[in-house]
């Protein structure tokens, strides 16, 4: 299928074929019939885009300061090489358009193949001849609204919020600063409210274009304070709504002066915030931002989960506004049709792009059509593979990769390229768009958002599996009955049912050769090697403690989702348990935790004390900190026993202590064992080497890690195996 992609890096934007969306949970597939680019949103995007690295870096100094602090650790060359990995990731334009239900999730009520719909979101909503949306970002279109006016579904609810922030009354008096499509959006829906509109803008013919709209004046922002004496009876205008987008405080200042006494102002638009004291304060007047198009927007909950918010205690969500919006038009209140000033095809998207940057002629509403959908649907998702099907040959590494975000691309395929034997056959990924540029980028031939297909290919000999953590289960056990070996990046499951399920998978009959290997790097580091050979063949057990300064991360991550990601112990802590199995050469048989009692974003379990036993009696300490200062370096490992002691500091140091001498290990930069993780990866399926971590210790550190959690939780000690 056509989407239009913007490359973050180069700044070119272009119409590219990639793969068809995957139907998944909580959401539907729909055949666009229009979209609608944002002019003010896109060409914003699109103008960053275009600009120099340095020029970028200008936009968004806060992601300099992370860059700078992660090249003091990692280096300057590796830091930059992620960088502009980064910057090559495409971006989806586009947010807001209608269409045609093709496939719906079993689980999606309201929703059936055939119905017309209108959807909105960034990277659902996108300029591309199907996406996948969630539901809760989709609406019914009624029939007597056309696809080219419900593609103006998420601009119309944005406005729509706007009003409901301003809470105009029956015969108001309401300005409104900006008349671009917000704009004049807002002024339909403020007459319709029963209000007097005064609107304003810099530009004459849009003037005239919101008097057409039933603006009662529509005047230059130089005479807006005469005009809103004028309607306001001596005092000023009820309320203000500003629409438009500038990058100084002139509109919020101009609507403090323009205001009576006790009004209101509501942004909408991306403006300046240095409020002048004066008019607001003697006024006292109240300021309200408005958040996109209404309740429910960024949070992963109700967008992507699908979580409703009560009706009766929520009355207007985002969804609400849309359909509320989709009425004003079936109802002749709004007139979005005199909105639109451009018309192209999707295949002429390129030259709504030039036209809009470039300003050649006075656009508004620039419309993307879609060719209808044939009367036979065509099969979505066609591989996207090598023409030739055969068995992967002998002593080779025929991968497939399912999931490739950030990690994967950044710790893990620099590793792989250029080692012998490799072949990257496959790249299965959330989205057609960012399966279609990476798999460019690495010259990857087989492409697709449907792992099966990744998995039917006999010339695939293992997989890579790199997805969210609640995915991980259900594609290593798919992987294993396919006969492909697996590399799974950590967490392995998220449950002992998952765990039971996988074991059984590794042990069926036929699957007792395949390698499953689990991304616990840091056993795989120079400075796990020095630890393992450091304390081989100890007679006494060992004391163990792992501190990890982790660093908070937001309740709504989805990692914190314990059905998405696990939670951080689970998701993150299997890594440190590991590298203590790595020390002290035993398997862990028993877990007790601890959590902080209180702590104020509700989260108490990314900030405990797990303490576990292991089989040879060795104890161990896993300090959990989200509470801490990015400043002081994220972890730290000691150990001590049979007269030894060692001090890990952040992979970068080892010192190591006995008979009274000091042994220093440095690796000049931090080595967490990736690059030696994928070279044993390959060994093993390649040339049947023996496997690093057995199947008894990946279940035994999953185990732990899922009681862990538990614990957090009962407060109970749990114990398994044989101590």
């Amino acid at each position: 299928m056509r989407q239009v992609v913007q490359n973050y890096r180069s700044g070119e934007l272009s119409l590219q074929d990639v793969p068809e969306p995957t139907g998944r949970g909580g959401g539907l597939v729909v055949a666009n019939a229009a979209s609608l680019i944002s002019a003010g949103t896109e060409k914003f995007v699109v103008g960053i885009a275009r600009k120099n690295l340095m020029g970028k870096a200008m936009e968004r100094p806060d992601l300099v300061r992370k860059v700078l602090n992660r090249a003091r650790k990692d280096g300057l060359a590796d830091t930059m090489k992620m960088v502009f990995q980064r910057l090559d990731t495409p971006v989806a334009l586009g947010y807001s358009c209608a269409g045609v239900v093709i496939d719906v999730d079993p689980d999606v009520q309201g929703f059936a193949v055939g119905d017309r719909v209108a959807c909105a979101g960034q990277g659902y909503a996108s300029h591309a001849e199907q996406v996948w949306v969630p539901k809760n970002l989709c609406v019914p279109l009624p029939e007597a609204v056309a696809f080219e006016e419900g593609a103006y579904v998420t601009v119309g609810a944005i406005a729509l919020q706007g009003v409901r922030q301003a809470e105009p009354r029956l015969g108001d008096v309401v300005a409104v600063i900006g008349l671009g499509l917000l704009g004049q959006l807002t002024v339909q829906i403020l007459k319709a409210n029963g209000c007097r509109v005064l609107a304003s803008d810099i530009a004459v013919d849009r003037l005239a274009l919101a008097k057409s709209f039933g603006a009662d004046d529509a005047v230059l922002p130089g005479e807006l304070a005469a005009a809103s004496l004028a309607l306001g009876q001596g005092q000023g205008v009820d309320a203000v709504i500003i629409t438009a987008s500038s990058r100084d405080s002139g509109p919020v200042a101009l609507a403090g002066e323009i205001c009576r006494p006790k009004g209101r102002v509501v942004v909408v638009g991306a403006v300046g915030m240095d409020l002048p004291r004066e008019p607001y304060y003697k006024k006292e007047l109240e300021l309200r931002l408005s958040m996109s198009y209404g309740p429910g927007r960024y949070d992963p909950a109700y967008e992507e989960k699908g979580q409703d918010y009560p009706y009766g205690y929520v009355r207007w969500t985002e969804q609400r506004n849309m359909a509320a919006f989709l009425w004003l038009i079936q109802a002749g209140r709004v007139n979005v049709r005199a909105l639109t000033s451009h018309r192209f095809g999707i295949a002429e998207a390129e030259a709504a792009y030039q036209m809009m940057m470039a300003g050649s002629e006075p656009y508004l509403g620039i419309l993307l059509e879609y060719p209808p959908l044939p009367a036979t649907p065509a099969v979505t998702n066609v591989p996207r593979a090598p023409a030739t099907v055969s068995a992967a040959p002998a002593g080779s590494l025929s991968l497939g990769l399912i999931g490739a975000g950030n990690h994967v691309r950044d710790m893990l395929l620099p590793h792989l390229k250029g080692q012998p034997g490799v072949a990257l056959r496959w790249l299965c990924g959330g989205t057609g768009m960012s399966t279609h540029a990476l798999a460019e980028r690495l010259a990857i031939p087989g492409r697709t958002t449907d792992f099966t297909e990744v998995l039917a290919d006999p010339a695939v000999n293992a997989v890579l599996i790199g997805t969210r953590h609640a995915d991980h289960a259900r594609m290593v056990i798919a992987a294993l009955g396919a006969g492909k070996h697996v590399f799974v990046e950590k967490p392995l499951c998220l449950s002992e049912e998952e765990l039971e399920a996988i074991l059984a998978a590794r042990r069926a009959p036929g699957a007792e050769h395949l390698r499953l290997m689990v991304g616990f790097n840091r056993a795989f580091s120079s400075h796990g090697q020095q630890a393992r050979e450091f304390f081989a063949g100890h007679r006494e057990p060992l004391v163990m403690s792992y501190r990890v300064n982790a660093g908070a991360i937001p309740a709504s991550h989805w990692v914190q989702d314990p059905a998405v990601g696990g939670g951080r112990i689970i998701g993150e802590g299997c890594h440190f348990l590991d590298f203590m199995v790595e020390a002290c050469a035993a398997l862990p048989v028993r877990v007790r935790a601890l959590p902080i009692a209180r702590h104020s974003t509700g989260i108490t379990s990314d900030q405990c004390i797990l303490t576990f036993g292991f089989a040879d009696g060795s104890v161990g300490t896993l300090i959990y900190a989200a509470g801490g200062d990015a400043g002081l370096a994220k972890e730290r490992f000691e150990a001590f026993g049979d007269g030894r002691a060692l001090v890990l500091e952040d992979f970068l140091a080892t010192e190591m202590y006995r008979g009274g001498r000091r042994r220093l290990f440095k690796s000049g930069k931090r080595d967490k064992g990736f690059a030696a993780e994928m070279a044993q990866f390959r060994r093993e399926v390649a040339e049947g080497a023996a496997p690093a971590q057995s199947l008894e210790r990946l279940e035994a550190v999953s185990r732990a890690c899922i009681l862990a959690a538990r614990s957090l939780q009962t407060g109970d000690e749990y114990g398994w195996g044989t101590s």
